[in-house]
């Protein structure tokens, strides 16, 4: 599959007219999976329409942002793949459609079998990432399941992320800190 490895690899989703950072699941001898949340726009629209896009992307401001507000019209590109339109992030630095089935369902989620279509890599040049990108998307996992429950463990990772990011992350990792922060309340 070329962009996925074995693991969890962390990726803008995008589904019609909506954006939210996800995790593709990928174990050996298995296609890629999602768990999806009921209730989220991200699972509204799989159901309906049949299809996400991973979108990998360099900038991790886009992780907390897209968590925790819409994307705009004009962040998105439409691709004509599989036979059908999805769209895309234009800051991908790659992207891969997929196809979309439920596999199973519990009371609070979805378990999504992904069936790649196609796939492009849009930026050749390859962007270092720095140990405050991973921490901001650490961060911010923890943040979608704070502002909601205000957990106090939750809190504490969220600053011991923000903390790596004050040390070892740059101007933009910085923003998505300050970010997150403001988010949380932090």
């Amino acid at each position: 599959m070329g962009l996925l490895t074995e693991g969890i690899t962390e990726v803008i989703a995008v589904t019609k007219d909506n954006a939210a950072p996800m995790g593709i699941i990928v174990k050996p001898g298995m296609s890629p999976r999602m768990i999806l949340f009921k209730g989220s726009k991200t699972v509204e629209n799989i159901l309906t329409y049949g299809w996400v896009t991973a979108n990998f992307v360099s900038d991790c401001y886009l992780y907390p942002q897209y968590a925790f507000s819409d994307v705009e019209p004009g962040d998105l590109a439409e691709v004509f793949v599989g036979g059908i339109m999805m769209q895309r992030l234009l800051s991908a630095d790659a992207w891969m459609a997929f196809r979309t089935t439920v596999l199973h369902e519990t009371e609070e989620t979805y378990y999504i079998d992904l069936l790649p279509v196609a796939s492009e890599y849009v930026r050749e040049d390859p962007h270092p990432i720095n140990r405050g990108f991973n921490s901001v998307i650490d961060a911010t996992v923890h943040a979608t399941r704070y502002v909601h429950s205000k957990d106090e463990h939750l809190r504490e990772l969220i600053e011991y992320h923000l903390s790596v990011v004050t040390k070892c992350g740059g101007p933009r990792e910085r923003e998505a800190a300050q970010l997150l922060r403001e988010i949380c309340g932090l």
